[in-house]
């Protein structure tokens, strides 16, 4: 009597693990939430993308938005709520990831006003070195700005819809630093 109720148990219990597994996004072993609460709004992963550089793994980025959506154009164009992760996989100082949010601003934001590129300056100052394991989470709230945490603690508070999208554009702009494949990868491709 015993084993005929222990295989449906035993199925039950394998198919709640198997869920548990499809609510998460996994990559280059780090393992993100399908879902963040930003405010009172509940995001879905995007995408994940992995950031190399010279073969070697940098970051695992994760990509959240109200709803799962493919286009950036219309992703930047939307005032609403979203989160970039960044899980770093190694030691990065301050200085090389300023380097690329800088390149990424030149490259995809058109004549940045002076008041963009001093938002990116204060960014910049407020960022600390990633260690290995380290993650940053840039938050986007419409009518608030940009909230930057480092290793869960809050660095720095960014006002404007303009900066959060320069920002994001590093990654899923015409010309992404971490290149077309990590983009393709956020937008969940």
């Amino acid at each position: 009597m015993r084993s005929r109720f222990l295989v449906p148990t035993l199925f039950l219990a394998a198919a709640g693990l198997l869920a548990a597994e499809a609510r998460a996004g996994s990559l280059a072993g780090v393992t993100l939430p399908d879902r963040a609460t930003v405010g009172e709004q509940s995001l879905a992963l995007n995408g994940l993308g992995l950031r190399s550089r010279y073969g070697i793994k940098v970051y695992v980025a994760g990509l959240y938005l109200a709803a799962k959506q493919s286009d950036p154009a219309a992703i930047l164009a939307a005032d609403a709520p979203r989160r970039m992760v960044m899980h770093f996989l190694r030691e990065v100082d301050r200085t090389r990831i300023c380097e690329g949010w800088s390149e990424g601003l030149a490259a995809n934001t058109a004549n940045p006003s002076a008041a963009l590129r001093q938002q990116f300056g204060e960014l910049c100052t407020q960022m600390a070195d990633a260690a290995e394991g380290t993650e940053v989470v840039l938050t986007y709230l419409p009518g608030e700005g940009t909230s930057v945490q480092v290793g869960g603690a809050v660095r720095a508070r960014i006002p404007g819809k303009d900066f959060a999208d320069a920002l994001l554009a590093c990654w899923i702009g015409p010309r992404p630093g971490p290149g077309e494949s990590f983009k393709r990868s956020l937008l969940g491709g």
